[in-house]
């Protein structure tokens, strides 16, 4: 049995020996360095006549070579493995882009020697060679495909600013064949805020959302009748997750000519800018009167009606903020523009002005009044605002009675770049001395696609008469989806 074991390891040995180690069987000697697996023969087409050179052999057209100029048809050589004819028909001359094409250095014999590659041990080495690749990059310039999603919202054109406008409205807008539903739209919006403050000699820098919320507008199949909602998947100080969740969620009828009936859960109209969508605000944040007395939304209906010379926005809501109680008490808001320019087609700009009046009881009884002056004439715009309450029920319920305005300027040096100003007072309390809040607003908006996607830069001076003057840099960026 050992007999046999020993027969059988020396035949693998013989077997496993290198051809230059083989020589005693009469196999033809061949460098190492040039063994190569067949996949890598290269097919040597016969040497024309006026190509030959007295340095170069004359290899049959049968006999191909090696590389290292063994021939493979030597029969000392046996070829243990199948030839991939597939993969060396493609190395013909024929198959080339070059077969019409005759060189001289083609029939010259090249050095194939194969480099050798080392493997790297040093962590060092291995991070920094990153940049032999980067630096040594022989691809050619990457071209976008329009066809893409990629190359439709790059070539996709928006310049309209004072509207909301979104990003993937085309491919997130749905007709369902079947269903109540006939058409709806998908949407997305996000606002970060990076926010260095200065007061005194304190710094702080902070990165706030100023809002990321999802949500869906659609139309009721064979009706009149469209609906919104909105989420707010963001967290908010003092109230809780579900309290927040809901930002809008209401359905409207426009069977009435020129009017809308909303019924649900809603912006509330108080003032101007409290009205007005956080989506095509001029600044990161709105103004005093604004974030103190309006920006909120109520549970209940409202008339809209829309008409060349005059609209109106009439609300009968209940005064709960924020789902906090059913029904916490009864509540009107109501509001009325003049358009005087309204049947000119724009020939003189647009003028607006008009005023409201929310009312209604929280715990306490509240008033707020506003008048607003507006006037836009092509690239520049310009408006005025004024509130005053006795009591008001905003973001939180204050039986204060405040007063406050803003002046706003703004101008589009070109179709995607905006400047922007702000003078903003307020008083929080008339009947205490010496509390006024001023703030003085510079800024500059670039609409990269409408208020799709926008730049914002906003610098903040607020002064304040019983604290300590504050500076403000505001950097946001817009994504609405």
């Amino acid at each position: 049995m050992n007999r046999i074991f020993g027969v059988i390891l020396l035949f693998l040995f013989l077997l496993s020996a290198n051809p230059a180690e083989a020589g005693i069987f009469g196999k033809k000697n061949i460098d190492t360095d040039y063994v190569r697996d067949f996949d890598e023969v290269k097919i040597i087409a016969p040497i024309p006549e006026q190509f030959k050179s007295p340095d170069v052999p004359d290899v049959p057209q049968d006999d191909p070579l090696l590389e290292g100029n063994a021939s493979a048809s030597d029969g000392n050589i046996q070829q243990s493995e199948d030839v991939d004819v597939d993969e060396i028909d493609d190395e013909l001359p024929e198959n080339t882009d070059h077969m019409d094409q005759v060189d001289e250095s083609d029939f010259k014999p090249k050095n194939t020697s194969p480099k050798r590659i080392f493997e790297i041990d040093n962590n060092i080495e291995a991070e920094f060679s990153l940049f032999d690749n980067f630096n040594a990059d022989k691809n050619p310039e990457p071209k976008i495909d329009e066809n893409t999603l990629l190359g439709k919202i790059i070539k996709r054109d928006i310049m309209r600013t004072d509207v909301p406008s979104y990003l993937l409205k085309p491919e997130l807008t749905f007709r369902p064949q079947k269903g109540i539903i006939s058409k709806v739209q998908y949407y997305a919006a996000f606002q970060g805020d990076l926010t260095s403050s200065f007061t005194n000699s304190d710094y702080d820098t902070s990165y706030d959302v100023g809002f990321f919320q999802i949500g869906a507008i659609g139309k009721f199949r064979g009706s009149k009748n469209d609906f919104k909602i909105l989420f707010n998947p963001k967290p908010a100080n003092g109230r809780t997750y579900m309290q927040n969740f809901i930002a809008d969620a209401y359905i409207v009828n426009s069977s009435i000519p020129h009017h809308k009936i909303v019924v649900g859960y809603s912006r509330n109209q108080i003032g101007k800018e409290g009205g007005a969508s956080s989506y095509i605000l001029p600044f990161v944040t709105r103004s005093q009167i604004a974030r103190n007395f309006g920006s909120t939304r109520a549970l209940g209906v409202r008339i809209i009606g829309d008409y060349s010379l005059a609209s109106y926005n009439l609300a009968f809501n209940s005064s709960d903020r924020y789902f906090h109680t059913p029904f916490a008490g009864p509540e009107f808001t109501g509001w009325v523009d003049f358009k005087p320019l309204g049947r000119t087609d724009g020939r003189y700009g647009n003028l607006v002005f008009g005023g409201g009046l929310n009312a209604g009881h929280n715990r306490t009884t509240y008033t707020v009044g506003s008048f607003y002056i507006g006037y836009k004439y092509k690239r520049l715009w310009t408006n005025f605002e004024y509130g005053i309450a006795d009591g008001y029920n905003g973001t939180r319920v204050s039986t204060n009675k405040a007063q406050g305005f803003n002046y706003t300027i703004g101008y589009k040096v070109h179709p995607r770049l905006q400047l922007i100003a702000r003078y903003d007072q307020f008083d929080p309390n008339r009947d205490v001395a010496h509390d006024t809040r001023r703030e003085y607003t510079a800024g500059i908006n670039y609409f990269i696609k409408g208020q799709a996607v926008r730049l914002i830069l906003n610098y903040v001076f607020c002064n304040n008469q019983n604290s300590a003057d504050s500076h403000r840099i505001i950097v946001g960026t817009q994504l609405l989806l």
